[in-house]
């Protein structure tokens, strides 16, 4: 179940918020945790993986007590937490990776399992491991009620596809947030302007980058291949910022401030800048969590190379266990080592450059990271200079035309929607009525749309 579906908004969520409203104080956090094992329960395909994701919260629960109470061995504590955490990611999303690379490498017969990944165990495992680290540093003292940890951690608005929330920046709600007409109604823009980024952009721009899928690489113009990855950047960013502000603005329903995920990364002038914008509580988890236990920057320049090369590494390997995504990581921390030391405050400086070059390294980029086939992501690369290719070998020299016809509204749409514009537009008029009407338009256009069968699954749901 997502959250742009008729099933979500017209079901779960007017049932969950009835029950949560009439709920005394004290048993909020409870219709929290079981709301949202129901949720996820609905979402998974196979019922073991709501008993995993239950005692792995139980072994966090406990794990934060031990560490706590017995700090001669926390240290033993939080490593026991951490390789328990991680098994279960490694286990399930790398265990075939390994196997069947293993396989390759060594001409072994290793059994490769085809082994289902269990939806948002990327982003729990994060939150679990976070909450454990910052007990033992003491950053947060370790929950006493299961029930509020369960509320945390199952939380159905961020569960499965983040923002990652650190629980230092909600214990205070857990135990105590207001309730107002205010935040309901803020929480409804919120989700009305998310659910209208997923299904009226990224859906609808997405049906281009399937088309060219369908196509086939070989087959397409140099045209077509660079509208193509321009399609799939508008797509992904409009996705995942569109379930992040329905994430937040359903966490308003419930009385909680969520963290900001995006702040318009593709206005950006350089890499380093755009993933200080991109996913920010993905990359506050490597800051925190990795590059600063590292060292960070404090141990000299080869120093500061090494940490930022593992955490681009491991950012890499989080997003899929594929190697494409770890020459997607490699070639972000080249870029970003490259801005470090040599043309980013040149970037900077001179914006409209900057911008220029973004412009074109952006698409590059989450080109490396949709094309999981590398004989197929060469192909595709080949396809956007017109002299590395036989242009006889393209279908239709003129495909192009065909579909900047069908998708150039969505692509004026995102190129609009991705800058500040439309937001310092909506603060101006969001108490006003005519934005009440724009916004009820835009829910039943988005309505429409999922009545339609355009309620695609969101894309960082597979990570």
């Amino acid at each position: 179940m997502v959250f742009s579906s008729l099933q979500f908004i017209f079901i779960f969520l007017p049932a969950f918020m009835l029950v949560y409203a009439a709920s005394p104080p004290k048993y909020k956090n409870a219709v929290i945790f079981a709301g949202s094992v129901i949720f996820y329960g609905m979402g998974v395909k196979k019922p073991v993986y709501i008993i995993l994701f239950l005692l792995t919260l139980l072994f966090d629960f406990i794990i934060a007590q031990f560490i706590e109470s017995f700090r001669r061995t926390s240290r033993f504590w939080l490593f026991i937490g951490v390789v328990f955490n991680f098994w279960w990611l490694i286990f399930f999303k790398y265990w075939g990776f390994g196997t069947e690379n293993i396989n390759n490498i060594f001409h072994a017969g290793l059994t490769v399992k085809d082994i289902m990944l269990p939806i948002g165990i990327s982003f729990y495992t994060f939150q679990n491991v976070s909450y454990l680290a910052d007990v033992y540093r003491k950053k947060a003292r370790a929950e006493k009620n299961l029930i509020n940890y369960g509320a945390y951690i199952s939380m159905f608005p961020q569960l499965i596809a983040g923002p990652i929330v650190t629980y230092e920046s909600v214990a205070a709600q857990l135990r105590h947030r207001t309730h107002s007409i205010k935040k309901v109604e803020d929480g409804l823009k919120t989700f009305t302007i998310g659910l209208g980024y997923k299904t009226l952009i990224a859906n609808q721009i997405g049906h281009l980058w399937k088309d060219v899928y369908q196509i086939g690489f070989e087959s397409i113009s140099t045209r077509l291949a660079w509208m193509g990855i321009f399609a799939y950047s508008f797509q992904l960013y409009f996705d995942f910022f569109g379930y992040s502000l329905m994430a937040i603005g359903l966490g308003k329903l419930m009385g909680f401030e969520l963290p900001k995920n995006f702040d318009h990364p593709y206005t950006s002038c350089t890499m380093t800048e755009f993933w200080r914008r991109w996913h920010m509580t993905l990359g506050s988890w490597f800051r925190d969590y990795v590059y600063i236990p590292l060292g960070g920057n404090r141990k000299g320049p080869r120093r500061l190379i090494f940490n930022t090369f593992c955490v681009w590494l491991f950012t890499g390997f989080w997003h899929g266990a594929s190697w494409n995504f770890v020459i997607w990581g490699l070639v972000l921390f080249a870029i970003i080592m490259l801005e470090k030391f040599y043309i980013g405050k040149f970037m900077n400086k001179y914006r409209i450059i900057g911008h220029a070059y973004m412009l074109l390294i952006i698409p590059l980029t989450w080109m490396i990271f949709v094309i999981t086939d590398l004989s197929q992501l060469r192909e595709y690369a080949s396809r956007l200079l017109p002299f590395t290719h036989d242009a006889d070998s393209v279908l239709n020299k003129e495909d192009y035309v065909k579909y900047w016809g069908i998708y150039k509204k969505y692509f004026f749409a995102g190129a609009i929607f991705s800058t500040k514009l439309p937001e310092r537009i909506y603060r101006k008029i969001k108490g006003s009525p005519f934005c009440a009407l724009l916004l009820l338009v835009v829910f039943w256009a988005s309505v429409y749309c999922m009545y339609k069968g355009m309620d695609d699954p969101f894309l960082y749901f597979t990570f």
